[in-house]
């Protein structure tokens, strides 16, 4: 292996949304650095759940065979 071609690291602290913050290894910025998320765990609505629109999927089928189920590809 090549010597002196790998990033640094080191300990950074991660600050969520809510103010929290952890400590992990990364190869982001400098030893002790604090990186400030935007959007994280506890306020991105993929994992809150919030103003989710859930799909009928059920329905949809049922829509698709509606409008698309005498087409046929046999042949005549």
């Amino acid at each position: 292996m090549k010597n002196d071609i790998h990033p640094d690291y080191h300990m950074i602290n991660v600050k969520m949304t809510d103010g929290t913050v952890y400590q992990t290894r990364s190869t982001w910025g400098k030893e002790g650095d604090t990186l400030q998320l935007d959007i994280d765990p506890t306020s991105h609505p993929a994992w809150t759940g919030g103003n989710q629109r859930m799909l009928d999927a059920g329905g949809q089928v049922a829509r698709f065979n509606k409008r698309f189920g005498g087409i046929s590809l046999k042949k005549g």
